[in-house]
């Protein structure tokens, strides 16, 4: 039998054209953002990739190596985000409250963690 060796560096993208050229799994449009957001509500990289299903565990943990390799640049992203949101939420006081961040998990959200799930 053969093994196929995987080249990691193909686990992250960046195109223009998708995702605004943010870093991504390629294939999914999944920006490294995203499940930056998603670990650090408390996900780890299993659940990441038993919940997202078309997600596989090698590609949670190049996301979260990208991370830690580019935080300052990832971290400046997601701060970004929470900025677009708020001034957002300051527009459109119906739909949004202040408090409101792009990263909070909902309790309706698919990817609400199992141990704060509503009972």
């Amino acid at each position: 039998m053969t093994m196929q060796t995987l080249n990691i560096g193909t686990l992250i993208v960046r195109t223009p054209n998708i995702r605004g050229g943010r870093p991504c799994i390629p294939g999914t449009g999944v920006t490294i953002q995203r499940i930056v957001g998603w670990y650090k509500v408390g996900l780890s990289p299993e659940e990441i990739a038993d919940t997202v299903g078309h997600l596989t565990l090698a590609q949670v943990h190049a996301a979260l190596a990208y991370y830690h390799a580019n935080r300052q640049e990832i971290e400046s992203v997601i701060a970004a985000d929470k900025n677009e949101a708020a001034r957002f939420a300051q527009q459109q006081p119906s739909n949004c409250t202040a408090g409101d961040n792009v990263y909070n998990l909902s309790e309706n959200s698919p990817l609400t963690h199992p141990k704060r799930a509503p009972a």
